[in-house]
């Protein structure tokens, strides 16, 4: 079975995170960049069941500027066979639609049984990828797990709802999106450090993949205007006078919160 995770590489959440206010674009220089720890959560996935299933292979795959090539390497040394790095300026930038596509060619490029990704990424938190992605490559697909089975023909897997629990299957091939509900992942020892130096990573751009960034079949949009988040101000303190509760509500219906 081969296995492709998709990983991408965001600011730190426990860094400064902020846009530059001229291109609208997240500043990645403003923190440490690492590989997004949903991301991680769904490479551990699929290094568990190959641990338990010779003859399995897993693959990254990420859409990410040139420098993250180093971040990228922490996911091989955590156990994964290889790498796709898709990198090219004309994805500075890129929405949902160019970057689904983009994904979708580079997956179909080298063949998969299964993709696994996480469910919404730290940084853009649009969450459409996953589905996006299994329309575009004509899979079944399976979003927001809480727990997962793979098998040889299919996966399956649980996930919350508002009734309760839904359970959900498909057959091979298909794409799957995971939540932090799944277990954490592995650290990196010193011997898969060594090993990632010489496990293959191939850079693609899109001319390699047969896209261009202004092809009009696909959805493209830009951001026009941006501005920092205002400082937040005083709040608004409520003294019972015997009426506390009618001002409280009155500031509620003020502020559209009730």
């Amino acid at each position: 079975m081969k296995i492709i995770v998709l990983v991408k590489e965001v600011p730190d959440t426990y860094g400064d995170r902020k846009l530059n206010l001229e291109t609208g674009l997240a500043d990645r220089g403003a923190s440490e960049a690492v590989i997004d720890e949903i991301g991680e959560r769904a490479l551990e996935l699929a290094l568990t069941y190959a641990d338990a299933n010779e003859g399995t292979e897993v693959a990254l795959l990420s859409l990410a500027p040139e420098g993250a090539t180093a971040t990228i390497r922490k996911g091989l040394a955590m156990g994964a066979g290889s790498a796709i790095h898709v990198s090219d300026e004309a994805l500075r930038g890129a929405d949902l639609g160019l970057t689904a596509e983009t994904l979708a060619a580079a997956v179909r490029r080298v063949g998969f049984d299964l993709v696994i990704t996480g469910n919404v990424s730290t940084d853009g938190s649009g969450g459409m990828i996953p589905a996006m992605l299994a329309e575009l490559l004509d899979v079944p697909h399976a979003t927001g797990l809480s727990s997962v089975a793979i098998s040889d023909g299919g996966v399956s897997g649980s996930r919350p709802v508002d009734a309760g629990v839904q359970t959900v299957s498909a057959k091979l091939p298909a794409v799957i999106s995971i939540t932090e509900a799944l277990p954490g992942a592995r650290f990196p020892n010193f011997k898969g450090i060594m090993a990632a130096k010489k496990k293959p990573l191939e850079l693609l751009t899109l001319a390699d993949l047969g896209i261009t960034a202004d092809n009009p079949e696909a959805a493209r949009s830009i951001m026009l205007t941006v501005a920092e988040r205002p400082p937040r101000a005083a709040g608004v303190k409520i003294i019972d006078e015997g009426d506390a509760g009618e001002k409280l509500a009155d500031f509620l219906v003020e502020n559209r919160l009730a």
